[in-house]
């Protein structure tokens, strides 16, 4: 029983290489499928996630289902991956090519419907997004991109920008030059 548990039943090299191969080829689709996907996973994306790991499971392990098999994939998927980031971090080309960059996707108030399009973003997620980031509505906003990691930031009108605590201070300096001058003259 234990011999059958780790004895590989495909050769290491094949393993390691058909992991790497499958990992770019995820790594392509997702990169391919655009930052939306990464903003926020709705009930589509999260059964495309569950059926696409079962999907490449056997190109990675093949008929292997010994522990040690299952062991290899998974440390290679892992080190690919790490290697993969800190490649990233050390060459700002690769982690823009690999990554991608940010994209407008809210101009003046407006949408910019074809990189919306594009990008696959609803009217409500831009909403959402801006009431998560103190607005209350669209024409609030400046400007919107999303960002490589999926993320939208929207950036509001100065005049619809709440108070800094610097805005505080300088209120509040200007509060006691009034009192020092009123109580001077009183």
């Amino acid at each position: 029983m234990w011999h059958r548990m780790f004895a590989e039943q495909i050769p290491f090299d094949e393993k390691v290489l058909r992991t790497i191969l499958i990992y770019a080829v995820v790594a392509v689709l997702i990169r391919l499928t655009g930052k939306r996907s990464l903003a926020g996973l709705n009930t589509l994306d999260i059964g495309v996630v569950f059926l696409l790991s079962n999907v490449v499971q056997n190109a990675i392990i093949g008929n292997d289902l010994s522990v040690t098999g299952g062991a290899i994939g998974a440390v290679t998927l892992v080190a690919v991956n790490s290697l993969l980031n800190r490649l990233a971090l050390r060459s700002p080309l690769f982690a823009r090519v690999f990554d991608g960059s940010e994209t407008r996707v809210i101009e003046d108030g407006a949408v910019l419907e074809r990189p919306a399009r594009r990008l696959g973003l609803r009217d409500a997620e831009l909403e959402h997004a801006v009431r998560i980031q103190n607005g209350d509505e669209l024409a609030q906003v400046e400007s919107g991109v999303l960002e490589p990691s999926g993320q939208l930031l929207v950036t509001l009108r100065p005049s619809e920008q709440s108070a800094t605590k610097a805005d505080v201070a300088s209120l509040k300096a200007q509060l006691d030059r009034l009192e020092v001058a009123l109580a001077a003259k009183g």
